[in-house]
């Protein structure tokens, strides 16, 4: 199923993302840091949510208290734990 997330205190306005089960694909940010973030996303296909969770919340930018990254960790917690009801 497609996520549409919009991420919070970044420069990026749109994650997008499938989730098949705990599994995430097909990842795409609008706005941001795109090269970076086109990287990330060929990195993390395939990836859990717990794996993503892991390696990516808690990173930050610059002086911001969040990140892309950080920002695609919540999300991807947020439409896993949706779709568990």
């Amino acid at each position: 199923m497609e996520h549409v997330y919009h991420p919070q205190g970044v420069c990026s306005m749109e994650i997008r993302f499938r989730l098949d089960g705990d599994r995430v694909s097909d990842i795409r940010f609008v706005g941001g840091c795109n090269g970076n973030l086109k990287a990330i996303s060929k990195i993390l296909d395939g990836w859990t949510v717990e794996d993503i969770e892991k390696k990516l919340s808690g990173n930050t930018c610059g002086r911001r208290p969040t990140s892309c990254a950080d920002q695609l960790a919540k999300a991807v917690r947020k439409a896993f734990d949706e779709e568990a009801g």
